[in-house]
């Protein structure tokens, strides 16, 4: 059988799809990259690290992952879009 060159593409970090642009913001005293999504391109549910609910699919919600240092793509996370706005008020 002949060996396959091409990558797996369930081992590919997947894009996030058509969205707005990236901006930074500051949470924690660190720099964040965030990205709105309408939810038009959501095809799963996530679980909001803020309140710890999910996040249905199709639901307008934020993905944020560090600017900089440890983490990136891997370490990014979908926050209901309340749940990000209010994220200095919860507690660590």
């Amino acid at each position: 059988m002949p060996r396959s060159n091409r990558r797996r593409r369930d081992l590919e970090v997947r894009p996030l799809g058509a969205s707005t642009e990236v901006v930074t913001e500051t949470w924690r005293g660190r720099p964040w990259n965030v990205r709105r999504l309408t939810g038009a391109t959501s095809g799963r549910e996530y679980v909001c690290p803020g309140c710890h609910q999910g996040i249905s699919t199709g639901t307008p919600h934020v993905v944020a992952w560090p600017a900089e240092g440890v983490g990136g793509l891997e370490q990014r996370r979908h926050w209901h879009t309340r749940c990000w706005g209010a994220r200095n008020a919860a507690r660590p």
